[in-house]
């Protein structure tokens, strides 16, 4: 393919006939033309995103909260009789952030050249999650635009108010756990050398305790610029290796495994993919594809991976709640739920049910171990400074009069 060649080259995601989800890369002179190809091979795109395009981090997405306002303000205007268009040019100056605005203004645009919201909005290359998109898209198809868009809002919507209480509750710690910081490090760097000098002059033998405090205290002045070079290098190298594949997978197996963040982190996911799931099963996609959203939100890829052998299973034809719970991959609470719904043929709706009790539940497992962290700091750092202040009332006691 040369330089001048018009064509672009598009990775796709589409259900078969049977429910099973294949993805490829092809060429083609823009969405439209392959939307129209793929369906002419009997399948039913979900999504198609440039190959070249790169998929954003989390933090790089833009605010779930900003982004609920957005799918907000679609539904409400839309639910009012407010053409698309329109209502997208009224919501486009909604966004802080400058970069969305300009994402946003682009999608009007080739809304009003014909495109539909779903292919319009890829253009925001990655800052609106795929999840979303692929609602979107379904309502489109299935001429449910307007439920698909308050579906949207409603999932955004209660991840930026999980993400908000779970800032929330880490607040305070870590705050305390920073003050607490900052004050150590000022005791041992000004206050310390001085009184240090101040005994030296006296030429008195002083305590244990106070020998050990000032033993510190020099080791930090003379080399503490070598270990803070030291735990630089240590936590660059950290944070490089997490963000390789198998970095993150043993990251988050191991927090899996802790004792209590373990069961809040599965918990967590469990929100997220049951949410995902049950948005995308309500705008009417397949359980395939919907499980494919689903592993895409969990935000883990230890359960991320669980989600995907659970598919598997699901698509040789072994029953959805009975292969999830084979594979851990969802919490006990929310597998309950889903097996209702399951038998019943409420599965979408049991989804998002289930999503709202696994981030209850998580919640208060958060709520609980914050409970234990807060006085755990306040035990940690009173319990140094005290020991500080006593090993200097030590020495000033030890001093006899000349």
């Amino acid at each position: 393919m040369g330089d001048d060649d018009p064509m672009m080259r598009f990775r796709y995601r589409a259900a078969r006939p049977d429910g099973r989800v294949v993805s490829g890369v092809l060429a083609a002179a823009g969405p439209a033309e392959l939307d129209g190809r793929l369906r002419g091979q009997g399948l039913v795109p979900l999504s198609l995103v440039p190959s070249n395009g790169r998929e954003r981090a989390p933090w790089q997405q833009a605010s779930r909260r900003e982004l609920a306002a957005v799918f907000r303000s679609l539904a409400t205007l839309g639910g009012a009789g407010v053409p698309l268009e329109r209502a997208l040019l009224a919501t486009a100056s909604l966004p802080r952030q400058e970069s969305l605005r300009q994402a946003l203004t682009e999608a009007r645009r080739l809304l009003h050249e014909g495109k539909g919201l779903a292919e319009a909005l890829e253009v925001t290359d990655g800052m609106i999650p795929g999840v979303t998109v692929g609602i979107l898209r379904a309502g489109e198809r299935g001429s449910r635009l307007e439920a698909a868009l308050e579906q949207a809002a409603l999932q955004l919507e209660r991840e930026a108010e999980l993400t908000a209480r779970v800032r929330q509750a880490l607040a305070y710690p870590l705050v305390l756990a920073l003050a607490g910081t900052v004050s150590l490090f000022v005791i041992s760097g000004v206050v310390l050398p001085r009184f240090a000098a101040l005994l030296g002059d006296l030429g008195q033998v002083l305590p244990p305790a106070t020998r050990l405090l000032l033993g510190l205290a020099s080791f930090l002045h003379s080399y503490g610029w070598i270990a803070a070079l030291t735990l630089a290098g240590s936590t660059g190298t950290a944070i490089g290796g997490l963000r390789t594949p198998r970095g993150r997978f043993l990251l988050h197996r191991g927090m899996l495994s802790l004792p209590g963040i373990g069961a809040m982190r599965l918990g967590f996911a469990t929100a997220r993919t049951s949410r995902a799931l049950g948005g995308m099963l309500l705008a009417g996609v397949p359980l395939l594809g919907a499980l494919d959203a689903g592993r895409e939100a969990a935000g883990d890829v230890v359960i991320a991976a669980r989600l995907s052998e659970a598919r598997r299973r699901v698509a040789s034809g072994e029953p959805l709640t009975v292969t999830l719970a084979a594979e851990r991959a969802m919490s006990e609470s929310a597998l309950q739920l889903l097996a209702v719904g399951e038998s019943s043929g409420r599965l979408g709706e049991m989804a998002l049910r289930a999503g709202d009790l696994a981030a209850s539940e998580a919640e208060g497992r958060l709520r609980t171990l914050v409970g234990l962290l807060e006085p755990g700091l306040v035990v940690l750092f009173g319990g140094m400074v005290a020991f500080v202040a006593a090993a200097l009332l030590q020495a000033v006691y030890a001093v006899r009069p000349g």
